[in-house]
């Protein structure tokens, strides 16, 4: 049984985009010179934050990269993306499991659970590539809804959110994902 449940961790987290492909561009912060900016004033915050609270818009090749795995996982072919993770990768799926693998070994079980659905749709509602102005770390956020379809016609919805850092060459290392169960958008 917890295998399962890894192997659906493992799965969740490649989901993926079948929305109309974007300019991912369209993250680059305004050119408009009358734009508020906070980050010349004097703020101080309630908390502290125990990672970075120094992040700037990043690299959009990278918030494109975590699309495509998000898109490979709709199209039930996960070894396209394969060389967009690090040798070594880091998932904390949403339902508390945790797993440290190698790049072979989490494709192989994501592609074994994706083989479980029928069909999967996923619905990119927004993305942006991030960086770590003070850690010198890229990272790309993304909040989404997948539809799958079992074998056997059942359809089930999940909202999800996940949060990807990529390595100094530009490949997948860590996964934070988070998820709420939803019900399927109706026809």
């Amino acid at each position: 049984m917890k295998r399962i449940v890894l192997l659906a961790g493992v799965a969740l987290f490649v989901a993926c985009n079948s929305g109309n492909k974007e300019e991912v561009a369209s993250v680059a912060p305004p050119k408009d010179s009358s734009a508020t900016s906070t980050a010349d004033e004097n703020i101080s915050y309630p908390y502290t934050a125990g990672y970075s609270s120094k992040f700037a818009i990043g690299d959009a090749k990278n918030a494109q990269k975590i699309l495509s795995l998000w898109k490979d996982w709709d199209n039930g072919d996960l070894s396209k993306g394969k060389d967009i993770f690090a040798d070594t990768v880091s998932f904390y799926f949403w339902d508390g499991t945790s797993m440290h693998s190698s790049r072979d070994s989490a494709t192989a079980s994501a592609q074994k659970f994706r083989d479980t659905y029928a069909s999967v749709s996923s619905r990119v509602d927004a993305f942006v590539p991030l960086k770590s102005t003070d850690k010198n770390e890229d990272w790309v956020a993304i909040w989404g809804m997948e539809t799958h379809t079992d074998k056997k016609g059942k359809v089930d919805s999940i909202s999800l959110h996940e949060v990807w850092r990529l390595n100094k060459d530009g490949k997948a290392d860590l996964v934070y994902q988070f998820a709420a169960m939803t019900k399927p958008p109706k026809k």
